[in-house]
């Protein structure tokens, strides 16, 4: 339909199962649990919302394209689109291979789904390719799991060889792209079997709404999305989706404003005294900072600092009058917490400190306010 992703974003319309005979600006909303099964017209026969709808599926083809996907199931959250995933691919005594540095509510996921159904979870360095390829000689690994860049620790993966080492051993491989975003990086082109991603951050963009969605390589791999989502009731509701939709055309724009502005603070607080270490991908300091460049056309807006000690942080956010104390990101306004606290809280101090995380880590979330603004704001909260 469109070459360019950039035209794509501006015209989800286009994307609906059927033309809208009002040729409205927006695909219409069809905010209903069922649909007659008399007198519909068309190659497809709608009944029953979590079964299908035509509003999500109009943004589950976008996402396939997007995505250059065969398929795509919309969640009705972030972590809703990282259960699917196991559902659809672990089955009792499966193993999982993750990378350690994960998400917080995937790390609890996994504990549930080892204790439920006894799933054999490693975790491991995905940056140490000879440990990376042993396990997955050894183990028979059914899934293997990584985000890029990692949350909170902001590791790059190198999506393309881990995807190599996936195929030689067999195992699915999916990556969690809700921090670069389609916008930057395609798993799926780079390997991947599947891209799943948290709506509600940076392709929302207006944190009004939590969402999620999960792409497949192949049809047969759709297909039991698609299966075990309508089983398990994983599907997002219409005014969700509508939701989402407002805020896709503005993602690229909304990406590189923030960017921008990150790279910007995180070069400023490295000069500071009160700050310890500055983690950024676009950063100098970055040991993988040349395969971020490579792999990703936009750097997020995340980054996280290591202030001198706890009080500091401690006192930076509590003084702080623009950046909200606040788990998430993607949203226009900034935004900082202690992921030890908060996002990933569930973690041990042990496992932190595997991933490079203290209780001196503040993650910040970049929005789109003057820098000069955010700057200032940082100083006056320090003194």
């Amino acid at each position: 339909m469109y070459k360019n992703i950039n035209t794509a974003l501006c015209h989800l319309k286009d994307f609906a199962p059927f033309k809208d005979p009002t040729n409205s600006s927006h695909f219409p909303i069809y905010n209903t649990a069922t649909f007659d099964l008399k007198n519909q017209s068309g190659d497809k026969i709608y009944d029953y919302t979590r079964s299908d709808n035509p509003t999500r599926e109009a943004l589950e083809n976008f996402f396939s394209f997007a995505e250059n996907g065969a398929g795509t199931v919309c969640t009705h959250t972030g972590i809703a689109s990282v259960a699917l995933l196991f559902e659809t691919t672990l089955k009792a005594n499966s193993t999982i291979l993750v990378e350690a540095d994960c998400y917080g509510g995937t790390f609890r996921l996994l504990k549930i789904f080892k204790e439920k159904y006894n799933i054999e979870v490693i975790f491991t360095d995905f940056s140490d390719f000879q440990m990376l390829e042993h396990i997955l000689k050894t183990s028979n690994v059914d899934l293997t799991l990584c985000e890029s860049p990692t949350n909170p620790g902001l590791k790059i993966i190198d999506l393309e060889k881990v995807a190599k080492l996936c195929k030689k051993y067999n195992s699915l491989f999916a990556v969690d792209n809700s921090l670069a975003t389609f916008i930057s990086q395609k798993p799926l082109d780079l390997g991947a079997d599947f891209s799943l991603f948290s709506t509600t951050k940076y392709i929302s963009g207006h944190g009004s709404v939590i969402a999620g969605a999960i792409v497949a390589k192949t049809k047969e791999n759709s297909d039991k999305l698609h299966y075990y989502s309508n089983a398990h009731g994983h599907n997002q509701n219409p005014l969700d989706v509508h939701l989402i939709s407002l805020g896709v055309p503005s993602l690229k724009i909304r990406a590189k404003a923030s960017s921008r502005n990150s790279i910007k603070l995180a070069k400023f607080l490295e000069k500071q005294d009160f700050i310890e270490k500055v983690t950024h991908p676009a950063l100098k300091s970055h040991k993988n900072r040349n395969l971020a460049k490579r792999q990703m056309k936009i750097i997020p807006g995340l980054f996280c600092a290591d202030f001198k000690s706890v009080e500091v942080a401690e006192k930076f956010i509590a003084n702080s009058k623009i950046f909200g104390e606040k788990c998430s990101f993607g949203s226009p306004d900034s935004r900082v917490e202690i992921p030890s606290k908060i996002s990933h809280a569930s973690f041990s101090k042990e496992e932190l400190k595997a991933i490079g995380i203290s209780d001196c880590t503040v993650r910040f979330a970049i929005g789109f306010e003057s820098f000069e603004d955010l700057k200032e704001d940082l100083l006056q909260a320090i003194r």
